[in-house]
């Protein structure tokens, strides 16, 4: 009987599909769906956020406009309609806001004729270009080259559409500013953090994530620290938004002393002071007072916190206009610089140890 031969081994083709290879592409093909599906759903959001307050714009500057008693009553209009609305609604109505939806609806008062691709963030960023050619161009290409919120900023800021308007070689001007915009396209997933989409939706903002785990934990001891020094501190804010007309900041912590009737700012930073830095302290201390400052509170006082690796450095800063009131009356209750420097130097330590428990 002839020996039984051996069944050969089964080989694939060439572009053959595996096993491996078969869930590759199904996986490939479910993130292109799902991706797909964010998209529609943040425009489709975008969408109707765009149009409410476009329409509450129009109803704004309608009412407005119906008669004299009406037109008189126009300068308390926004903000007694803000308080009830932000009462019921959130931050996402307030007076700022309200300001902008007026605008939006007299800068653009045909619905059928606004890009509903852009997002209500595009258009606050572009009710700030005062010439209307120019505002209506910058729209448009937005809409069509899918530009992101801060690729719109940059292309506003360098003056792109005078830059083309005065140029006999428009594509090389054309090249050079979508080769610029590129790195700031932004992620879909992005949107679902932006805080004015969130405020619109009434979502709470779950604050901005410390770059570093060593600031996070950083703050954590040091926040703990001033609620137990017993001098008045009441915790607010960790990562409290602030913002102005076109871009949102984030403070490390915030504090309100009751005995001295004033909000506390921290900025933690890791590394070496910087003239930035304290200037970056000075304007979030004035945007401060102007948001947030009841009219019987003091003056924000701001510390900045560096944690370097070779030397810990705590600076109080004070805006000109109010050094008397703190050499004063702040100085009593605040712990002194040094206070704070060698809470910063045990929390590192502290750190240290956590992070690396067989160091010497």
């Amino acid at each position: 009987m002839p020996p039984r031969s051996k069944p050969a081994t089964p080989t694939l083709a060439a572009g053959a599909v595996t096993p491996s290879s078969g869930v590759a592409a199904l996986v490939g093909q479910l993130r292109f769906l799902i991706d797909s599906a964010r998209k529609q759903a943040l425009r489709a959001v975008d969408a109707v956020q765009v149009r409410t307050c476009w329409e509450i714009g129009r109803h704004i500057v309608e009412y407005e406009q119906q008669g004299q008693d009406r037109a008189a009553y126009g300068a308390r209009l926004i903000p007694k309609v803000a308080e009830l609305l932000t009462a019921e609604f959130g931050r996402g109505f307030d007076e700022r806001n309200l300001r902008h939806m007026r605008a939006f609806y007299q800068g653009f008062p045909i619905w059928n004729a606004v890009r509903t691709e852009l997002s209500w963030t595009h258009y606050r960023t572009l009710l700030r270009v005062e010439d209307e050619q120019a505002r209506r161009w910058y729209m448009e290409e937005a809409a069509s080259q899918n530009w992101s919120t801060r690729a719109l900023e940059r292309q506003i800021g360098t003056l792109y559409y005078e830059r083309l308007l005065a140029s006999r070689d428009r594509e090389s001007v054309r090249a050079e500013a979508a080769a610029s915009v590129a790195p700031y396209q932004q992620d879909p997933r992005e949107f679902v953090r932006d805080p004015v989409l969130l405020e619109f939706l009434g979502l709470p903002e779950s604050g901005r994530l410390l770059e570093a785990d060593l600031e996070q934990a950083l703050i954590d001891k040091l926040q703990a620290f001033l609620l137990e020094l017993g001098k008045g501190f009441a915790f607010v804010a960790r990562q409290q938004r602030i913002s102005t007309e076109t871009r949102d900041y984030y403070i490390d912590l915030v504090f309100y002393n009751y005995l001295l009737k004033c909000f506390v700012l921290f900025d933690l930073k890791t590394g070496e002071l910087t003239h930035q830095d304290i200037g970056q302290m000075d304007m979030y201390m004035r945007m401060y007072d102007d948001q947030r400052r009841a009219p019987d509170d003091n003056p924000c006082v701001g510390i900045i916190l560096c944690a370097g690796k070779d030397a810990s450095v705590v600076r109080y800063s004070v805006l000109h206009e109010n050094e008397q009131l703190f050499a004063s009356k702040y100085r009593l209750v605040l712990p002194s610089e040094d206070e704070l420097r060698a809470e910063l130097e045990r929390e590192q330590k502290w750190l240290a140890e956590q992070t690396n428990p067989l160091a010497p």
